[in-house]
């Protein structure tokens, strides 16, 4: 007889990485971790992302023994520093400023952690946008449109954000998102939570 599936977690309040796992059509619930996501002196953006997201999932499956937990996080950098979340429009318009013409790296991390035997695995899946050169007048207009402030990089990809794009390089476009979900399947396999199983939509 089969194992049960174990309960799938996103430790995350983020709606973009919600949504985004919804489309696995794995039953899951929502966990807010309590995490400090400020970096340590001198970390690297790939190891902040790494370190972070595993953090998440740790935080969230004290309070899940038995599930199946994931966490996510993402930055974006640019000349090898990381752009935050603009949080207004005054940091947004000096973001896409910058980024204008140019390529920016999203590292997106990504931790899954099977509370029942503590396994853990982690990657790490990177994005570049490459944008357009944008002048005053197209800044002002998109950011008047889509109020980016909670966004690394101050656009939001799965609304007009791709109006400022040139072109955009990397595996798995879901990974701009928030949660790479390519490499998510493969991951949620190896613990027994296939999407593509008999009945595992939760039916």
């Amino acid at each position: 007889m089969a194992e049960p599936r174990p309960p799938l977690v996103l430790a995350s309040t983020s709606p973009y990485r919600r949504e985004l796992l919804a489309r696995l059509g794995l039953p899951f619930e929502v966990e807010a971790p309590e995490v400090d996501e400020a970096p340590l002196p001198g970390e690297a953006p790939e190891a902040l992302v790494r370190r972070l997201s595993e953090a998440k999932a740790r935080a969230a499956a004290a309070r899940h023994p038995g599930a199946v937990v994931v966490g996510s996080d993402q930055v974006a950098v640019l000349d090898g520093e990381v752009m935050g979340k603009p949080g207004g429009p005054e940091r947004a318009r000096e973001q896409l400023r910058r980024a204008s013409g140019r390529a920016v790296d999203f590292l997106t991390g990504l931790a899954v952690l099977d509370t029942r035997d503590g396994r853990l695995q982690l990657a790490l899946v990177p994005f570049r946008v490459v944008f357009r050169p944008l002048d005053e007048a197209r800044i002002e207009a998109y950011l008047r449109r889509d109020e980016p402030w909670n966004c690394a990089g101050s656009f939001r990809s799965e609304r007009l954000g791709v109006a400022l794009f040139e072109r955009m390089e990397g595996e798995d476009p879901t990974a701009l998102m928030g949660l790479p979900l390519i490499r998510l399947v493969r991951m949620l396999e190896a613990v027994g939570l296939d999407p593509l199983a008999p009945g595992a939509g939760g039916g």
